[in-house]
């Protein structure tokens, strides 16, 4: 479970997130939703512990920036950050070292899944972007964590790899895992997620829960909350 709890931080003076809270829960996949300059980057930063801030973020019950915390999660970044001269095995062998996990059949599972199986001994700087977002994929999911954050997965994915990614997500969250997607793709999370928390201006502007929605869409609400006039969380109702 990954929680955030009156999360502020700002930037000499100026105000990036400001009393944000929202839980992520096991078993669930949670969207984190919000046009530029929303507060959505802070946050994520904040999350893995990249950012001093005021407030409370816990991961699965434990302080985000102590080790229980980091050992139960998983990041995937909008943009891999890869060594550039380290082949894909040696990035999957130096994670598998780093937390101490040996299940080299899942790693061979997940090299399949990504169609990345002859690649495994091309170094980091000859894969093509799409390829480096792939190997970052593999290497969050890798040790199995039970919280999972995953920036604008779907970037620079061929077709095949994003419904890839989508069943395993699903797999994932079927097994108990916490997700948390942070997107602006809202189409493509549609039909997947079960909670979002939309946000703007640095603040949580609404929570939407799937299965409660009738008329509405969560893009129709996104676009009421992030660009109508004068909408009160507290005034929106979210299940017409």
């Amino acid at each position: 479970m990954i929680e955030v709890k009156h999360l502020h931080k700002d930037y000499n003076g100026f105000v990036a997130v400001e009393d944000a809270s929202f839980v992520a829960e096991n078993g669930k996949i949670t969207v984190l939703l919000g046009p530029n300059g929303a507060g959505k980057s802070t946050t994520i930063k904040s999350i893995c512990g990249l950012l001093k801030f005021k407030g409370d973020i816990l991961i699965d019950g434990y302080d985000n920036k102590t080790v229980e915390a980091k050992k139960n999660f998983g990041y995937v970044p909008e943009v891999a950050n890869l060594y550039d001269n380290l082949t894909v095995k040696e990035h999957i062998g130096f994670i598998m070292r780093a937390y101490d996990y040996e299940d080299e059949t899942f790693a061979d599972e997940l090299l399949k899944l990504f169609d990345l199986e002859d690649k495994k001994d091309t170094i980091a700087k000859e894969l093509s972007k799409g390829m480096k977002q792939k190997v970052s994929m593999i290497l969050a999911l890798l040790y199995k964590p039970s919280s999972l954050m995953v920036d604008e997965p779907m970037i620079g994915l061929d077709p095949k790899a994003i419904e890839n990614t989508l069943k395993l997500l699903l797999r994932l969250k079927e097994n108990g895992s916490a997700i948390l997607i942070s997107t602006h793709i809202i189409d493509m999370i549609d039909n997947y997620y079960d909670e979002a928390y939309i946000m703007d201006k640095g603040k949580i502007k609404a929570h939407v829960i799937r299965e409660e929605l009738k008329d509405k869409t969560l893009k129709d609400i996104f676009f009421e909350v992030t660009e109508g006039e004068e909408i009160n969380n507290e005034e929106l109702d979210l299940s017409v």
